[in-house]
């Protein structure tokens, strides 16, 4: 047995703090389930805040990290940190343990791999529209508010939607030995991440298609986010998998059953070394629900 672990900090993106509090466990506990680690043991969390933050946002922030642990994913608060800053973060530390074996790395790509990606991406722009509605509406006259209220909110149910039940699908097989490689879409985008993939490999990887979250694309090009090369930031973003093209299919069928939306989304070949290329006649999917 190993033991798995993660420390994620990072700044808040949404008011509400209950939300909040589950949109950081997510991120925290997500990169314990990308090495396809089934259970997290426990969570260790770190709050900073400042000395004029009213008690209910910390209350609020840590009973949202509570409930994401105990009622989403099985775990628990083992304890953690708490300090002022100038600066409000939060976060912490996260443990899993596993048979060395079942670990599923970051790197293993093999030539002629599928790509599979478990949830849109777009977190970015529509999160900026998420602050701009509040501040600054008259910016975004272009848009329908009401409809760019239902993305802002399937924005917050894919951060808030763990990636635990990728693993369990996985898990459900006897020889998942088919999975290369796995990582989870987070801060340095889909393409930042899948050249992650990439790296030593001497392959390269083509996007075909593009699964991201409705208006996503058009926040982009009007608020300045690199949306065209798929390197806009994510958050608690979902599973990227390179799978062997015979298995593709069966695996994707198998995260369906199970509730998971999942697109196969490019491939892995040997055109340049650890060059990721969207391809010229890429497939835009524009997501209204997972």
């Amino acid at each position: 047995m190993v033991q798995v672990k993660n420390i994620d900090v990072f700044t808040p993106i949404i008011d509400e703090p209950d939300i909040m509090g589950q949109i950081a466990a997510c991120n925290v506990t997500n990169d314990i389930f990308a090495m396809n680690v089934l259970n997290v043991s426990g969570m260790l969390v770190f709050l900073a805040i400042n000395k004029n933050t009213p008690m209910y946002i910390a209350e609020g922030i840590l009973k949202g990290i509570k409930y994401f642990l105990e009622n989403k994913i099985d775990s628990k608060i083992v304890g953690g940190h708490t300090i002022y800053s100038e600066w409000p973060l939060i976060g912490g530390e996260a443990s899993g343990f596993a048979n060395k074996r079942s670990i599923i790395r970051k790197q293993g790509v093999k030539k002629g791999d599928r790509l599979l990606l478990t949830k849109p991406i777009g977190l970015q722009p529509v999160m900026a529209a998420y602050r701009m509605l509040k501040d600054f509406p008259e910016m975004l006259e272009a848009y329908s508010t009401e409809e760019l209220k239902k993305s802002i909110d399937l924005a917050i149910k894919i951060m808030i939607t763990s990636n635990r039940d990728v693993v369990k699908t996985i898990h459900s097989y006897k020889d998942f030995s088919f999975i290369h490689a796995m990582t989870d879409v987070t801060g340095f985008g889909l393409s930042g991440h899948l050249k992650e993939m990439l790296q030593n490999s001497r392959l390269s990887a083509e996007l075909d298609t593009i699964p991201s979250i409705k208006f996503s694309k058009e926040l982009s090009n009007d608020l300045g986010y690199d949306y065209a090369e798929c390197s806009c930031s994510e958050t608690a973003g979902g599973m990227l998998l390179s799978i062997d093209p015979e298995k593709i299919e069966d695996f994707s069928n198998a995260l369906n059953s199970n509730g998971i939306s999942n697109w196969i989304v490019g491939s892995i070949d040997s055109v340049d070394h650890e060059l990721v290329r969207i391809s010229d006649k890429v497939k835009q999917i524009e997501v209204t629900k997972i």
